[in-house]
């Protein structure tokens, strides 16, 4: 087992700014064909190297029917799927009074049920694999009040826990799933939050490691997982938070 991904077929959700961007800067590195399926295409073009394995589909995977076409694609031209990153995600962050219910519900298709839909439309073809990773965008929201608004904290705890259970189920279709929790990481999602000083100075005061997280530190765990150097690994969520998580004191 080598420390690449090479011949690897990668399908990854939102893999045009931040973190998805990173992870598949990462993945056409290590020489995987990846997928990358966003409402804006067009924004990874000159992003990436490596763009002959690179390919696109644009749309929005909030729509079912979207989703749909997307898996049948996939089946058409590849016929099987090595690696899913479940990275697509969105925030509204307010107070919970503050929230309509079309703002709860469209954060929870966005972040969940489009991600269960196509996890479970994606079945057949990681089956297909035999030695298949899929891999769930969480977040430290998903674990602790980190102030990012309870919608979005309610759909990654979600993903933490079907990571749990589908790893359980899936694990005699040599099909591993984990999660990566990120803490504050800097991206366009997390600019507004940043943006405050004194919204940034509490955030550094409770991480240890005293500074933000880049993408590619994110990113860099996603490629361990997607390798079949880590083929024992498989229920876990991994946190990547500059030791948030250990501090008390």
């Amino acid at each position: 087992m080598s420390w690449n991904l090479q011949g690897k077929k990668v399908l990854i959700t939102g893999g045009t700014k931040g973190i998805g961007l990173s992870i598949t800067r990462e993945f056409l590195e290590l020489g995987a064909e990846v997928l990358v399926v966003a409402r804006n295409t067009k924004a990874i073009q000159g992003k990436v190297k490596n763009s002959a394995n690179l390919f696109t589909y644009e749309g929005d995977l909030s729509n079912p029917d979207f989703r749909n076409d997307l898996v049948n694609r996939i089946s058409e031209n590849w016929g099987k799927l090595d690696v899913l990153v479940n990275n697509v995600g969105t925030n509204l962050r307010k107070k919970f009074s503050e929230y309509t219910e079309p703002e709860i519900r469209q954060l929870f298709e966005t972040n969940l049920f489009s991600m269960i839909q196509l996890t479970h439309a994606c079945y057949p073809l990681l089956q297909q694999s035999g030695n298949a990773s899929v891999i769930n965008m969480a977040s430290v929201a998903g674990l602790t009040d980190v102030q990012s608004g309870p919608p979005y904290g309610m759909t990654k705890a979600a993903i933490i826990q079907l990571t749990r259970h589908l790893a359980a189920e899936w694990s005699a279709d040599r099909i591993r799933v984990n999660a990566i929790s990120p803490w504050y990481i800097n991206t366009q999602l997390t600019e507004p939050v940043l943006s405050n000083p004194e919204r940034y100075a509490k955030i550094l005061e409770r991480t240890p490691m005293g500074r933000i997280g880049n993408p590619e530190e994110v990113a860099s765990l996603a490629a361990y997982l997607a390798m079949d150097k880590s083929s024992y690994i498989t229920g876990q969520n991994i946190v990547v938070d500059g030791g948030f998580g250990v501090k008390g004191l």
